[in-house]
């Protein structure tokens, strides 16, 4: 990994030095994307046939996983690896249960009541990947806030594999988390699907979930298109940056580090330190650990665009921080939580030596859909709130409208809108007659 030393950048080294490998859609990908959409959207499950034929090289008599698919992935799975998923459940649902958004209620001034209630999107499809490396915790992720909101409809996309079966593991999280139907139907097909509906597969209200370009591409085009669905946030590349001082230990750093960049080519790794030492070590430790991981070509790719940051002190670290805005924010120091403070834009955050990043991504109970590509600074992590929507109430006795009404009226006026007075006038001029409330 490349060592600089941050206080000898210029200006413009130093935005170099932070600068994200391009993650910018291809003009032909989206092109590529909305083809394959309109297709969908034209032939339906014929083209949905033709895709899985094309892509994933398998000639698929239906989409939606059997009940005996269901039986026969729940068959081939170890005892042990149940167990892990329904632990990794529990905690989840522990986290989101508690941090779930709640109704409130508050009369604001006497006959002016407003309220907040909190109401479930009516369905939402969830996308899972599984090429290189297929996600159950993607499925935990999704399907957990998404039941405890109370979503009615939870459809799940996944890509069948060579066989023409989902991922065993994949379906067994989904029956887990009371997801009972899945679509064996990947790429920018299944969002088409998802968004726009076909004879097999129902349309949903928003779409869940990572994937490659052309997944990200046609959920950013059917977010776009009124009769399409909703996203639920930018993707970009993974990525994590972690801050350490002189006590952390070289092979911890180094293992994280790699952890988040085996994702994806374009995953970036930083490290901003405070001990020049340590950025030593810690570059002799990637190149002493990554050769026996197995997914050596993909971190290939992304150390080389990571690098490490020596910093005078902790404060000019948060400073890189905070103008990063990493999707995870690990802090190795001293005294971890006392930076805590400090961080604003981050999508998630790891305190301490023994809190690494990938409990987060798979059982700690936190999502790990996270915000990424600087998004940290404007998007939270996904959250039981996203497969919610939040609509106002509001309800004026008479003696409400009598006080609060004028003002109404003024501003209206002020915004020359008189129609929008009169609707109150009106009913002032009511409450001033004989006999009125």
């Amino acid at each position: 990994m490349q060592i600089l030393d941050w206080q000898s950048l210029s200006v413009q080294q130093r935005a170099n030095a932070l600068a994200r490998p391009a993650a910018a859609l291809a003009a032909r990908t989206l092109a590529e994307a909305r083809a394959i959409i309109d297709e969908v959207r034209l032939a339906g499950d014929a083209a949905l046939v033709r895709y899985a034929r094309e892509f994933d090289g398998v000639t698929l008599p239906g989409f939606e996983v059997s009940s005996a698919e269901f039986a026969a992935a729940r068959a081939s799975m170890q005892a042990s690896d149940t167990a892990a998923l329904e632990r990794a459940i529990a905690n989840v649902d522990a986290f989101h249960r508690a941090t779930q958004p709640r109704d409130v209620a508050i009369e604001v001034q006497p006959g002016v009541r407003c309220e907040r209630l909190i109401r479930p999107i009516g369905a939402v499809g969830l996308y899972v990947p599984a090429g290189s490396a297929p996600l159950p915790s993607t499925v935990i992720m999704l399907a957990v806030p998404a039941r405890i909101a109370g979503c009615g409809r939870r459809v799940l996309c996944t890509p069948p594999q060579h066989d023409g079966a989902a991922n065993a593991a994949v379906l067994v999280a989904a029956e887990l988390c009371g997801i009972e139907q899945v679509y064996k139907i990947g790429g920018a097909q299944a969002i088409a699907a998802l968004a726009y509906g076909t004879a097999s597969v129902p349309k949903v209200d928003k779409i869940f979930g990572p994937g490659n370009a052309w997944v990200t591409a046609a959920k950013q085009l059917v977010a776009a298109d009124p009769a399409g669905a909703a996203l639920d946030m930018p993707a970009g590349p993974s990525e994590v940056l972690v801050i350490a001082d002189d006590s952390a230990r070289a092979d911890f750093v180094a293992a994280d580090l790699l952890a988040q960049a085996e994702h994806d080519p374009r995953s970036q790794a930083i490290l901003v330190t405070t001990s020049r030492a340590l950025a030593q070590q810690v570059a002799a430790a990637v190149a002493a650990q990554l050769p026996a991981r197995t997914r050596g070509s993909i971190l290939e790719h992304s150390i080389a665009a990571s690098r490490i940051l020596i910093v005078p002190d902790l404060a000019a670290a948060i400073s890189i921080s905070e103008a990063y805005a990493p999707e995870h924010l690990s802090i190795q120091t001293r005294a971890p939580r006392a930076l805590l403070e400090q961080v604003h834009n981050a999508g998630s955050v790891f305190l301490g030596d023994w809190s690494t990043e990938p409990m987060g991504d798979y059982c700690s109970g936190t999502n790990h859909v996270l915000p990424t590509y600087g998004h940290a600074r404007t998007y939270s992590g996904l959250s039981v709130t996203d497969f919610t929507r939040r609509m106002t109430v509001q309800e004026l006795s008479a003696q409400g409208l009598r006080d609060l009404g004028p003002t109404a009226a003024t501003l209206a006026r002020l915004e020359g809108l008189d129609a929008h007075a009169a609707a109150v006038d009106v009913r002032l001029e009511a409450l001033r007659l004989p006999g009125a409330a």
